[in-house]
């Protein structure tokens, strides 16, 4: 499908560093001659949308039933604004990390969002390929404003002061079209490889499950743990409470020039450096919180998801997270400690200790943490549960990492060759006319299978 294409045979300098050369006969404008921007308000009644930086716009139900996020929308949605099929809209705070789309929807979006519709001549789709390249972003965080990068604001008027590329009507349709199949065929290969890794990650839960709960001797006596989700436990185990072997750490970073960590329910705690997702970047990071080897942390508001785990690294974390330190050390091997409290039966015992005014703000106060009990066989027999664990988990995990590098390369593939065919530097219109035309949701059906944002919710200027 790619292999003939070539680029096109007469271009010119466009003078827009985002685009550089493009094709001779494509137009260069204003955004304010392409779009027109629309308030069109009152219409309570209508669905909500979502505009999301990997899945452009979708409708809010389908962001809840796929995520573990909480409708956080007012109760009064009067002001909110109506977006139309083929309007372009995108999340002004977030415009620079690619929240931005064509929208296959009638729907209602946040008053802080725009929406923009495209003129006589402009491809809304073409438009959304283009708008949710990292070159794009980059203009977007050019143009944007704000204290720092958390507050970065890509306004209207900005907005419309872009200059972006217009090819021929004839040739959006091709590059839709193009990109349509092309984007099929990559979500196939995608999908599977999903698939794959979902089935590797329950073999790995089920093998971390039992030995952490029930230990390495098949003929061990049992015993009931006290606890209906906890159920039999080894009889020569204890059960603690968490205030016994964890006290809370509130050390704050002087300089703020340590390592900064993630604290996510995916990685558990890992370096920002080693991690592929976009975050915020504060203006300083003073008084955020340190957190040294050994410490437990604790995302507090998405703890419910096992959004935690111990470090195996000095560095420091949002303000908003809790930190802890074992009282003895030698009651709890690291290693296990993090496989236990994150497996499913802790998280479904973090969600009914959270807390919060409504379901996104749900919290796990320390006063809760503390209440929850902790398995401790002896530390000898962790150790070996560790070394057992990893032992048996190692294949799974290297699988699984490799697997999850096939997909990096397929997706850092898509993102290339979308750029390249959207900004003119592929020329694409013989291949597509090979190309039988697909429904009118394609787009929308290929973005469906997007990896979703992990979740790394970052507060108080983290």
């Amino acid at each position: 499908m790619i292999e003939g294409l070539k680029p096109y045979s007469d271009d010119k300098e466009s003078k827009q560093k985002w685009l550089g050369r493009i094709p001779a006969h494509w137009s260069l404008l204003p955004n304010r001659a392409l779009f027109e921007e629309v308030k069109d308000r009152n219409h309570p009644n209508d669905e909500m949308l979502s505009v999301t930086i990997t899945r452009g716009i979708i409708r809010q139900q389908s962001l809840l039933s796929d995520t573990s996020k909480k409708d956080s929308s007012n109760v009064n949605k009067g002001t909110y604004k109506l977006v139309q099929p083929g309007d372009i809209a995108y999340n002004k705070m977030r415009a620079w990390q690619g929240a931005v789309g064509a929208s296959s929807f009638r729907g209602i979006i946040s008053p802080a969002y725009v929406v923009m519709r495209p003129r006589e001549g402009c491809a809304p789709w073409y438009y959304h390929h283009l708008y949710r390249t990292p070159l794009f972003a980059k203009e977007a965080e050019r143009w944007s404003y704000g204290i720092t990068s958390d507050m970065w604001s890509l306004r209207p008027e900005h907005f419309k002061v872009i200059y972006s590329l217009q090819p021929p009507s004839d040739e959006q349709a091709a590059i839709v079209r193009f990109l349509d199949h092309a984007n099929r065929k990559i979500d196939r290969f995608i999908r599977a490889k999903r698939k794959l890794i979902a089935l590797l990650g329950e073999q790995k839960q089920a093998i971390i499950h039992r030995a952490v709960t029930r230990g390495l001797n098949a003929d061990a006596a049992f015993k009931p743990s006290g606890m209906p989700w906890l159920g039999e436990i080894p009889e020569h185990w204890e059960v603690r409470r968490a205030k016994y072997l964890f006290r809370e750490v509130d050390e704050r970073s002087k300089s703020g020039e340590e390592e900064l960590l993630s604290v996510s329910h995916i990685t558990g705690v890992t370096p920002r450096s080693q991690k592929n997702v976009t975050m915020f970047k504060a203006e300083s990071y003073v008084g955020h919180k340190v957190c040294r080897a050994g410490d437990l942390a604790i995302n507090t508001m998405w703890a419910w998801m096992a959004a935690l785990g111990v470090s195996k690294h000095v560095g420091i974390i949002s303000p908003a997270y809790a930190v802890y330190r074992q009282r003895k050390p030698e009651q709890l091997v690291g290693a296990y400690a993090d496989m236990l409290l994150r497996i499913p039966t802790y998280k479904a015992n973090y969600l009914t200790r959270s807390t919060g005014v409504r379901a996104s703000r749900l919290r796990l106060y320390p006063e809760e943490f503390f209440k929850i009990p902790v398995l401790c066989p002896p530390i000898d027999e962790q150790e070996k549960i560790v070394g057992f664990v990893e032992g048996e988990t190692t294949n799974l995990t290297n699988a699984i990492a490799r697997t999850e590098r096939e997909i990096a390369l397929m997706q850092e593939y898509r993102t290339r060759l979308t750029a390249d065919v959207v900004t003119g530097k592929l020329d694409v219109r013989e291949e597509a006319a090979k190309l039988p035309a697909l429904p009118a949701d394609s787009v929308l059906a290929s973005a469906a299978d997007e990896p979703l944002e992990e979740l790394e919710t970052e507060e108080a200027g983290a």
